[in-house]
């Protein structure tokens, strides 16, 4: 079990700070952008919310197969497939968790508005410059909430890492796979004490999640 748990919060860890790093652009765009695409873009970031985590998982799946065209590219260095494996999880994790990440952040950089930018741009700071100095600080809730709800999101995730990963011991088993398998041995004592685990968590995370938002709108007043 402590190898499953490790598995899982690793899974979770590295697709957080993976997913801070790569969200932060797009919702930077998707915020400050007036092309007419941006909204197709943020359509098809936002798919994960509404597409059933089986058929994320299939296509990922496919995509990590050895017969993929995208692997393809991968076989020169040794690499056949990425499918059943924690490397294929971290894939379909970030994936299927992007809109939880891109859409506080972008909604935070929404929030800052023009004029901060603006005054920075005035005393002579260049565009990178606005953004880490005055926009990120600014959008600190957003970052905070992204990064909590994608940790939790992960953790929780069942059916996108078993299409991808199965639940390979010790590689690709997670805390969600493992409560599956032991509801299908009918261990159900077993499966009782995953499963208020994760929801203990679950409530930790959002309990966290509006003490952070609260106590970062008491500091902006």
């Amino acid at each position: 079990m402590n190898l499953v748990i490790r598995t899982t919060i690793e899974l979770a860890a590295i697709t957080t700070v993976l997913l801070l790093l790569l969200s932060t652009p797009v919702a930077w765009w998707l915020a400050r952008s007036r092309q007419w695409a941006k909204e197709i873009v943020g359509a098809l970031v936002a798919l994960p919310l509404i597409l059933p985590p089986t058929v994320i998982g299939f296509y990922v799946l496919v995509a990590l197969g050895p017969q993929s065209p995208l692997m393809a590219l991968l076989h020169p260095f040794g690499v056949r497939t990425l499918a059943f494996t924690f490397e294929g999880l971290v894939i379909g994790s970030l994936l299927y968790s992007l809109p939880f990440a891109v859409q506080p952040l972008r909604t935070a950089f929404e929030l800052i508005g023009d004029r901060p930018l603006e005054v920075a741009a005035t005393l002579g700071a260049g565009p990178v410059d606005r953004f880490f100095t005055v926009a990120v600080p600014l959008a600190r809730r957003g970052f905070l909430s992204a990064g909590i709800l994608v940790f939790a999101h992960t953790v929780g995730e069942f059916g996108v890492v078993l299409m991808i990963g199965g639940a390979i011991p010790g590689k690709t088993e997670v805390l969600s796979t493992r409560m599956f398998q032991l509801v299908e041995s009918l261990d159900f004592a077993a499966a009782h004490r995953i499963a208020a685990w994760l929801v203990a968590f679950a409530f930790v995370a959002v309990f966290l999640l509006l003490l952070v938002e609260r106590r970062i709108a008491v500091a902006d007043r």
